[in-house]
């Protein structure tokens, strides 16, 4: 008989300051998915610590004082890492670590630890590999403390190369070896592209964790990886689908998130070339989750980035079983009446009204409106197909026949 084991999370506490750009609202916020992200990654919260700056200490994020009081905590509660919301400097991550004497890590880091774990082919693993180097490259000088001695003695004499510059080298050489190995990835992806021949190409687009692959495994019957963690898939997977007569093909990719790292948009822009060659985006949307206009803003602006902002999209607005409003008693004549109070009912009449047809809502796990979804998808496929072939025009009906 096999025995259960035990996952041994790290204890962990997480660190946020409140700015003139961030109130404590969206700082909350914020720490919510910050620390979704750290169970994600393997660790266990325990404490939050939050501090008001106008802008952040150059030298030390937060102020000494604070700084001090969580150094105390560290030392009693034997914390063995401590999370930053906001990117640190090389700087900054060196006085920290020298004042808490514990393993620092921020946001940057930690999303590109949870893709290191998630990467399965040796195509997402190349590309999470460049990108934790080049986050790497300005931050050698804090991860060892021997780099400042010369090296000298038998065969070191000449130029003098200090090893922190052998190490710096040695990291330059590997981020050229992996960006050209990638370039190799994407002719042959490139190329697997183009003999997938005239099929119309949807892509399922959205904010992590909104149930992009639960959708993929309910209309393409496959069995894409899903999971309720953050970036349970990375590896952009393609299908091919047949909703009523007509076939087209169907990705899934990485989910996108705010305060997503520099490095992995460059690293996975080569992914992200699904949705660049997508013929149509379906934008899945998690309507539960509080702040699903601030996660519809982030797919947007990520989308502009990468230049697919104007394809025709569908909003697909997915976990409609889990919707939950809060309600005002009838006695209450002083709670006012927000967003937070709206039934889907009353959604429906706000700015989701005037993308009229093109806002679906659904539950993939419940299967609940799937029907009304494939409808709406069948007559857009339809219709681009229809426009790129026209004499194809009685092959598929306008409306879609089980």
């Amino acid at each position: 008989m096999l025995e259960q084991k035990e996952i041994a999370y790290e204890k962990t506490i997480l660190i946020g300051i409140v700015t003139k750009y961030q109130d404590e609202d969206k700082l909350t916020e914020f720490l919510d998915e910050l620390e979704f992200l750290t169970y994600t990654a393997g660790g266990e919260v325990v404490k939050r610590f939050t501090q008001k700056l106008d802008i952040p200490n150059s030298k030390t994020f937060l102020g000494t004082g604070k700084l001090e009081e969580i150094r105390l905590y560290v030392e009693q509660n034997d914390i063995g890492t401590v999370v930053f919301d906001d990117e640190l400097s090389p700087a900054q991550l060196r006085n920290i670590e020298r004042t808490l004497k514990t393993k620092i890590i921020d946001r940057t880091n930690l999303i590109l630890d949870i893709f290191a774990q998630r990467a399965q082919t040796s195509y997402a693993r190349t590309q999470v590999e460049l990108a934790q180097y080049q986050y790497l490259l300005p931050r050698l000088t804090g991860l060892w403390t021997h780099l400042e001695r010369q090296r000298g003695g038998i065969g070191m004499r000449g130029p003098g190369e200090t090893e922190i510059e052998t190490d710096r080298r040695i990291v330059r050489d590997r981020i050229s070896l992996l960006k050209k190995k990638l370039l190799v990835i994407d002719k042959q992806m490139a190329t697997q592209r183009s003999n997938r021949g005239q099929l119309v190409r949807v892509a399922l687009v959205g904010y992590t964790n909104v149930g992009k692959s639960t959708l993929m495994n309910v209309i393409a019957k496959s069995d894409v990886f899903a999971e309720n963690k953050l970036f349970a898939t990375l590896d952009t997977t393609v299908r091919k689908v047949v909703i009523g007569n007509l076939p087209f093909l169907l990705s899934d990719t990485v989910g996108f998130i705010r305060k997503l790292p520099t490095q992995l948009v460059e690293s996975f822009k080569s992914t992200l070339d699904e949705v660049r060659e997508a013929d149509l985006l379906l934008h899945v949307v998690d309507i539960a989750h509080s702040q699903f206009e601030d996660h519809i803003e982030s797919v947007n602006k990520i989308l502009g980035e990468i230049e697919s902002r104007d394809k025709p999209t569908i909003m697909v607005f997915n976990k409609i079983d889990a919707y939950e409003h809060e309600t005002i008693d009838n006695d209450d004549l002083t709670t006012q009446k927000t967003e937070a109070h709206y039934t889907l009912e009353e959604w429906k009449q706000t700015w989701m009204n005037r993308i009229g047809d093109n806002a679906l809502f659904i539950s993939a796990i419940n299967k609940e409106n799937i029907e009304d979804f494939k409808e709406r998808v069948y007559k857009e496929v339809r219709d681009i197909h229809i426009t790129r072939f026209p004499y194809n025009n009685f092959l598929y009906p306008e409306i879609m026949e089980e």
